[in-house]
């Protein structure tokens, strides 16, 4: 593989600025320049290990002789992951264009691996205070803030959680309460209707006592006159309707409760 042609700034390292959370600084772009010091038209390329973070423009194109280009490379507004910063990378991949190819697609086509030029620049993240992400001894406070955060998101969780059991013991209280008001409700229906039904039996019992009592008067009498009878039977006739009201009231209640 030939050595790289063309002149490369910064020569090593790319820097971009982050906050201390680790997302990108969205105002900040890194520039990378490229200059072509030969007689000859050099094709260029600009590759990345994280294609998806980054905005390259241009990423591509030809540089004539003693031309020159800037390489504007702008973050994504997206989370640098600690376990990922060492891994950032980007390559200046590039070729001499061949005498009399105008498609330039077609040439990195066709070109030979053994025809390319490669130089690779690693990644610098640096925070609002110019500290270095990449350096060892400052991941301590990049810890320290990612503890933070993870704690702020777990008390946030636990708050909803706390928040969510209240208002389920609250719901089980009302239900609680409902379902003792309407025990208590059954119950005293329920001794309503006993009361009834003593009620009831007992009205049966002097129907039947005032029924015989009568009768006998009846037959003692039926020799003597018919107008006393009538006169006990109208007697009667009030509590018979009363009795069987009362019994009526009590089937009702029965078959409702039962």
């Amino acid at each position: 593989m030939p050595n790289q042609v063309l002149i490369i700034e910064p020569q090593n390292e790319l820097k971009f600025r982050v906050d201390f959370s680790g997302l990108f600084d969205q105002g900040y772009t890194t520039y990378m320049k490229l200059s072509n010091p030969t007689n000859d038209t050099v094709l260029f390329k600009i590759k990345t290990t994280a294609p998806k973070k980054y905005y390259v423009r241009p990423n591509s194109g030809s540089l004539e002789p003693n031309g020159k280009v800037d390489i504007a490379i702008t973050p994504q507004p997206v989370y640098v992951d600690p376990n990922e910063k060492h891994k950032h990378k980007f390559m200046v991949q590039s070729v001499i264009a061949p005498e009399g190819k105008t498609n330039i697609e077609q040439v990195w086509k066709e070109i030979s691996p053994d025809q390319l030029m490669d130089y690779k620049l690693r990644c610098v993240f640096e925070t609002p205070r110019g500290t270095n992400l990449n350096d060892a001894g400052d991941n301590a406070a990049q810890n320290e803030v990612t503890k933070k955060r993870v704690a702020v998101a777990d008390e946030a969780k636990a708050s909803n959680a706390s928040h969510s059991s209240s208002k389920a013991f609250s719901k089980s209280e009302n239900v609680e309460s409902d379902l003792q008001k309407a025990t208590n409700e059954v119950i005293h229906l329920r001794e309503e209707e006993s009361k009834l039904r003593h009620e009831n039996l007992r009205l049966k019992e002097e129907l039947l006592r005032l029924h015989q009592q009568v009768g006998g008067e009846q037959v003692a009498a039926r020799g003597h006159s018919y107008g006393p009878e009538k006169k006990e039977q109208a007697v009667l006739m009030p509590w018979l309707a009363i009795a069987i009201g009362m019994a009526l009231l009590g089937i009702i209640i029965g078959k409702f409760f039962m």
